[in-house]
């Protein structure tokens, strides 16, 4: 899959200039709506060091409200976290109803680095797809978006990255040993991913392949996914309130149907009082 991926995509100053400031004013006006209809969102970073992820976060966050926004980066699990299954630090940061939850490397570590550094054995990394897949498929159900992105780059195009930012002396503390060694086992990185892809790709959580050597085409191609996402979700909200039952508009949209159920059996209650006789009470 990776292979067909066309690199080469660019988007010109000029188009960029003209397509992205809408697409940021359509985002920000997104979050509010979907925080007013208390659909929370969940947006998950994956991909090569160097490739632009932390470029577009800063690109994102620009315009968000950061009272309903939060972003998380990768990190490895604390010693409190390490207790519990190896999905729970991520469940405790997902969204509240109407809010929205950036994980910058995400629970799709355990088939990405955990695997490719074998810091699990392969039976537990194997078991993995299926529990995420589990849990994608929970998340969904409660009424949460998401929205997956895999920023792709080629060995040469990260090899040439990595050493500007070395000769940069503000940004040569982001390059670390292990980002060279990822690079030098590129081949291994791309099975892991391409497995990552096959197993785990949904209708309710799709990936979408970002092809990243371009930044304006990056950009442009994650907000334009992300507001494709978030106008869908709204719209089926919109079509069916009712889908989650803990929302105010879920509560509205089933006011009429529970007060004619608690009528229906306050007339039936007194219908069989009166037949046996016993006082009716108001």
């Amino acid at each position: 899959m990776l292979e067909a991926v066309d690199l080469a995509l660019a988007l010109s100053k000029t188009r960029y200039q003209r397509v992205f400031p809408p697409l940021q004013e359509r985002l920000r006006q997104l979050q509010y709506q979907l925080r007013d209809a208390e659909i929370p969102t969940v947006v998950l970073l994956e991909g090569w060091d160097a490739s632009g992820k932390g470029s577009t976060i800063q690109r994102l966050t620009e315009r968000l409200d950061p009272r309903a926004f939060r972003a998380y980066p990768g990190s490895p699990p604390s010693a409190l976290e390490q207790r519990y299954h190896w999905l729970w630090r991520y469940q405790i940061r997902l969204p509240e109803d109407g809010q929205i939850a950036l994980f910058d490397h995400s629970w799709y570590g355990r088939v990405l680095v955990e695997r490719v550094e074998k810091w699990v054995k392969k039976k537990i990394w194997n078991q993995a797809y299926e529990q995420i897949n589990q849990f994608e498929r929970w998340l969904s159900d409660d009424g949460q978006v998401i929205v997956k992105f895999l920023f792709h780059i080629s060995q040469k195009e990260q090899r040439r990255r990595l050493r500007a930012l070395e000769k940069n002396p503000r940004e040569r503390w982001r390059v670390a040993k292990e980002d060279w060694r990822r690079n030098w086992h590129y081949d291994e990185w791309i099975d892991a991913m391409e497995e990552m892809l096959a197993k785990t790709d949904s209708p309710h959580a799709p990936w979408t392949v970002v092809e990243a050597t371009d930044g304006r085409w990056t950009r442009v191609k994650v907000f334009e996914t992300l507001v494709r996402s978030m106008e869908q979700a709204l719209a089926r909200r919109q079509a069916s309130p009712a889908s989650v039952s803990r929302t105010r508009a879920a509560q509205d949209a089933t006011r009429p149907a529970r007060e004619e159920r608690a009528a229906s059996h306050l007339a039936r209650e007194r219908s069989v009082a009166a037949e046996a006789g016993l006082p009716i009470q108001e």
